[in-house]
């Protein structure tokens, strides 16, 4: 009986890895998709489990978030604009799935890359970075740019045939688009990056805690809260989160009784932010927390209201908007 061929695919839901799934599917390769998790991508999502359904493929999550951290922290090879350190990161996901390959009985890795798509990180040199970083060497299958780069394993060994596969190139995603409605997919995400270090706005708070000694796996729950709520910074490790929304306002509590944090500012009366600090806070750094609950809730500074400050309830007068607008600007990290 011919041997059964598996691969495993890293797969994030989205247009690129979901084609080369495609791809090798069509060549009568069983493909299982690994969708991996760290604090800043991936993660159990609708979308990628209605792609993998599409797809007819079992959809496994990877937690890495502790391995991933260290890649954060020191890259190999740096980073990109931002916080991202692309190629040690698909480096660590291509390692990863390599020492997963025997307990799925499974034969080699592909991906949805694309030579040229990002200039830095989806070259030539790159990829190339990406296989020897990772050990996997031939065992990575880039099916969307195959005829553009070196034979992997599975070609030469015939698991798929080369012919068969793609040579994209650059970063134009209409052939990809064109392709996937052929197949009658069409339920994917808009093309685009689903990763927090790729964003300007977040990696420049998330510097601001690598500049204080807290980039570090036990700290996460600033790596969530800087993206959910509104980020003031007194002093090195010292911070004051407000809520945006209902939503965020939601996660704040979340971490207060998760963390057991004291100090909280929430409404009394008046719909407003929810607020908590990492640390105490002074007696000038709680008035300001105050003024901006005013500042962000229903009166917007401009009547007297009552808040419930760690338990108790107090009152907050009209606030001077210009002078806590300065006092904003000190200390927010946008």
């Amino acid at each position: 009986m011919k041997e059964k061929i598996k691969a495993l695919a890293l797969f994030s839901g989205g247009l690129d890895s979901a084609l080369a799934i495609k791809l090798v599917q069509d060549q009568g390769v069983e493909v299982i998709a690994l969708n991996f998790v760290s604090h800043f991508f991936g993660g159990k999502n609708e979308k990628a489990e209605k792609m993998a359904e599409q797809l007819g493929i079992k959809l496994e999550y990877i937690d890495f978030k502790k391995r991933h951290m260290f890649v954060v922290e020191d890259p190999v090879y740096g980073r990109g604009k931002n916080m991202n350190p692309c190629i040690d990161c698909h480096s660590l996901m291509f390692k990863i799935a390599g020492e997963l390959l025997e307990e799925y009985g499974a034969h080699f890795v592909i991906s949805g890359e694309v030579l040229g798509q990002r200039p830095m990180s989806q070259n030539a040199q790159a990829l190339e970075k990406v296989k020897k970083l990772s050990g996997m060497e031939d065992l990575v299958l880039r099916p969307l740019s195959a005829k553009l780069l070196p034979p992997s394993r599975a070609e030469l060994m015939g698991w798929v045939d080369r012919e068969k596969l793609l040579d994209i190139n650059g970063r134009s995603r209409h052939r990809q688009m064109e392709l996937m409605n052929s197949y009658g997919l069409v339920e994917y995400p808009s093309p685009g990056g689903g990763c927090l270090l790729t964003d300007p706005g977040y990696s420049s708070r998330l510097k601001v805690l690598e500049d204080d000694g807290l980039l570090k796996d036990e700290h996460s729950w600033l790596f969530k809260l800087i993206k959910e709520a509104r980020f003031f910074r007194f002093s090195k490790g010292r911070y004051l989160f407000v809520g945006r929304d209902k939503e965020s306002n939601m996660k704040i509590d979340e971490y207060r009784k998760e963390k057991n944090l004291k100090f909280y500012i929430h409404s009394a009366e008046v719909p407003g932010p929810h607020l908590i600090a990492n640390t105490d806070l002074s007696d000038e750094e709680i008035e300001f927390a105050k003024n901006l609950f005013s500042r962000y809730s229903k009166v917007k500074g401009n009547e007297k209201i009552n808040l419930n400050n760690s338990g108790n309830i107090e009152t907050v007068d009209i606030v001077d908007l210009k002078k806590l607008d300065e006092e904003i600007k000190k200390y927010q990290q946008l």
